[in-house]
């Protein structure tokens, strides 16, 4: 996992980097995670076009390209690594409105009103919007 941002309360987001880390996210929150980043590693894959050139040197920017065209899979953690939420945003961060952000707590549960501050937080790092009613996908009407 690799830092992202500090968040109030004493926690911080992580960025969720390899298979192994999200299937460890999974059993922790008890949800999907590791499908979803498997999912998405597999099809930024697929449109990866190696560098013309030696056969060997091919792949040199594969990991590279897939970070950059998957989206971000994310763990907020509190201070003795516990795992309270996960979070999904679009490749880099950037603003995409095509792509919906997904913010969920253990079992799918609504974090908002408890970690509200630390996913702000994680808004304000990427300037995005964060809210609620656009990524908690579970939120009832």
């Amino acid at each position: 996992m690799r830092f992202v941002c500090d968040a109030p309360g004493h926690k911080t987001w992580f960025r969720i980097e390899t298979e192994a880390e999200a299937a460890q996210e999974s059993e922790l929150m008890r949800h999907a995670v590791e499908k979803h980043f498997r999912r998405a590693y597999e099809q930024a894959a697929q449109t990866y076009r190696p560098a013309p050139g030696p056969f060997i040197e091919q792949d040199i920017g594969r990991e590279a390209y897939i970070r950059r065209t998957m989206p971000m899979f994310l763990t907020l953690r509190d201070a003795d690594g516990t795992a309270l939420v996960t979070a999904m945003l679009p490749p880099e961060g950037r603003e995409d409105r095509s792509f919906t952000p997904i913010i969920v707590g253990h079992g799918n549960s609504d974090p908002y009103p408890e970690h509200g501050d630390a996913i702000r937080a994680l808004a304000e790092h990427f300037r995005l919007s964060l809210d609620r009613t656009w990524c908690y996908p579970y939120h009832r009407i």
